[in-house]
């Protein structure tokens, strides 16, 4: 014998308000019976609705950068980097930047100024985010500077790549001829690039560890963030198709 369910019982489970619940009763979507002044509502009939409503077919899950606040990515990701004390861009899956680059040293803005040396970047960017997955690559970029990726993912899909990086190690630094090689290729003074060059952050071993520790934990509250986001949106298109008139 199937059980019967209250209105409210129908409220909580479809998501929607009593004036929806009797407006579909009106036009035929819905079923119920009248006992006395309440209705009943079956609810393998009810089952069976919100089966048709999440239908894959019907209603794709949403899965897309947009459902991120990129006001609010903006500003965590400017905290996050004046933090670190290093650079850092959130691209889509495909390394196309979606925020302006935050705290960037002067050496990476001469660059990026350049059209050159800014098709060279979105390069990089673009290489990065197609590697970063489920890993958290950490590539030299073509200037000889580290940066590291890490994905943002709704609904199991990646959306968009948080790069973190512009900084040298002791091991790592900018050689003096590849930093003439590059004012040559992109058409920048070569003293004022050296210059530039001598101010970028060196990280030793623990800051670099902090900072494959943070850029994980940073992506996946992103994350939740905009699954939380996705999952209300996909709900709010469920009710828009149940009380469609």
């Amino acid at each position: 014998m199937s059980e019967f369910l209250t209105t409210s019982q129908v409220q909580d489970l479809l998501q929607i308000d009593r004036t929806t619940i009797y407006r579909m009763l009106s036009d035929g979507r819905l079923s119920g019976v009248k006992i006395g002044a309440q209705w009943r509502f079956c609810k393998d009939n009810i089952d069976a609705l919100l089966s048709a409503s999440t239908s894959p077919t019907e209603t794709p899950q949403t899965a897309s950068f947009e459902v991120l606040p990129l006001t609010c990515l903006q500003g965590m990701q400017t905290v996050v980097s004046e933090a670190m004390g290093i650079g850092a861009i959130i691209t889509d899956a495909y390394g196309e930047p979606l925020t302006r680059m935050s705290n960037t040293c002067r050496f990476c803005q001469l660059i990026f100024r350049s059209q050159k040396g800014r098709a060279a970047c979105l390069a990089d960017f673009s290489l990065l985010a197609r590697r970063s997955g489920d890993s958290f690559p950490q590539m030299t970029c073509h200037t000889g500077l580290q940066c590291h990726g890490a994905a943002v993912k709704i609904n199991g899909v990646k959306t968009a790549v948080f790069i973190a990086g512009q900084y040298q190690t002791s091991n790592s630094q900018i050689d003096p001829q590849h930093v003439q090689s590059l004012a040559t290729a992109y058409d920048l003074d070569a003293a004022e690039l050296a210059a530039a060059a001598a101010e970028v952050p060196i990280l030793d071993r623990g800051q670099q560890q902090k900072v494959m520790e943070w850029l994980p934990k940073l992506t996946r509250t992103l994350s939740e963030i905009g699954q939380e986001r996705a999952d209300l949106l996909d709900r709010l298109q469920r009710i828009a198709v149940m009380s469609a008139v």
